[in-house]
C-alpha cells in the first residue's frame, strides 16, 4: 500500500483516454462508452430477441448468451488497447467494474469465472494474460471463484484480425483443452473483445467435453461484425 502511494505522487493516475487526472478512466469517458445492444445475437452482436438473429441461426452454439458492456469503440478500445499491449494492468481493475455492471445487468449466475487463456509462449512474451486480470478482478467484485489454470490453450492459433467468420471459427478448432472435470458447473467465460465468438465457442467446446453445464460468455467489448464477415 505504501509502494502503491508512492506510485501513485510520482507518476499521478491519468485517463487512458482523455488524460483527465486523478483515476485511470474517468466518469465522462466511462459515461461516453457506446454500450451493446440488449438483447444481442450471440455470434454478431446484432440485436436480437433470440439467441441468435435470423442471420446466424444455421450456426450451432454451445453457450447460452455473451453479453458485453460495450461496443468496440472509443474510449473503451483505447482502454482495451493499453491493458492488452501497453502494460497498463492497472486497468483491469476499472475495467472489472464495467464487467461487473454487465453481468449483474443480466440477472444470470455462475458457479466459476475462467478467463480465456493465452498461448504459454505468447503470455510469457507479453508478461501476463490480460483477461486473468479481468477474470481475478471481477471475481473479487462478484465474490464467485475464479480458475486460471483449469482451461488451456492447446496450440498457438494465428491471429484473428482479417479473418472472416468462417475462418475464425476454423482457426479456433480444437484450441483449447480443460484439465478437470466439471460436471454440471455453470461456466462464466471471460475475455476482453469478441467478435464472432469463436473463441469463446472453441473454449465452450472443451468445458462442454469436460461435463460442464450452462455455458455464457462476457466481455468488455463486441466488436460488431458486418454483413459480408457473416
Amino acid at each position: 500500500m505504501i509502494l502503491n502511494g508512492a506510485l501513485d505522487l510520482l507518476f499521478p493516475p491519468h485517463c487512458v483516454a482523455c488524460g483527465a487526472l486523478g483515476t485511470w478512466l474517468c466518469e465522462g469517458c466511462t459515461a461516453a462508452i457506446v454500450r451493446q445492444p440488449s438483447p444481442s445475437c450471440v455470434h454478431c452482436g446484432r440485436l436480437s430477441n433470440s439467441a441468435r438473429c435470423r442471420r446466424c441461426q444455421d450456426i450451432p452454439t454451445r453457450l447460452a448468451s455473451v453479453n458485453s458492456y460495450g461496443v468496440y469503440r472509443q474510449p473503451l478500445r483505447k482502454a482495451i488497447y493499453d491493458l492488452k499491449y501497453g502494460g497498463m494492468q492497472v486497468l483491469a481493475e476499472p475495467l472489472a467494474e464495467l464487467l461487473a455492471n454487465a453481468w449483474v445487468a443480466t440477472g444470470y449466475t455462475c458457479d466459476i469465472i475462467m478467463p480465456v487463456p493465452l498461448y504459454k509462449a505468447r503470455e510469457r512474451q507479453r508478461g501476463y494474460n490480460q483477461s486473468a486480470l479481468l477474470g481475478r478482478a471481477l471475481s473479487r467484485s462478484l465474490g464467485v471463484p475464479c480458475s486460471c489454470d483449469c482451461l488451456e490453450r492447446a496450440r498457438n492459433t494465428p491471429p484473428q484480425v482479417g479473418l472472416s467468420r468462417s475462418e475464425r471459427h476454423a482457426n479456433m478448432a480444437d484450441a483449447f483443452r480443460c484439465r478437470h472435470t466439471l460436471v454440471g458447473k455453470r461456466v462464466l467465460l471471460v475475455d476482453d473483445v469478441c467478435t464472432t465468438a469463436a473463441t469463446l465457442e472453441a473454449c465452450a467446446a472443451a468445458l462442454q467435453a469436460a461435463g460442464a453445464g450452462e455455458l455464457r460468455g462476457l466481455t468488455l467489448a463486441r466488436a460488431l461484425v458486418r454483413t459480408h464477415t457473416q
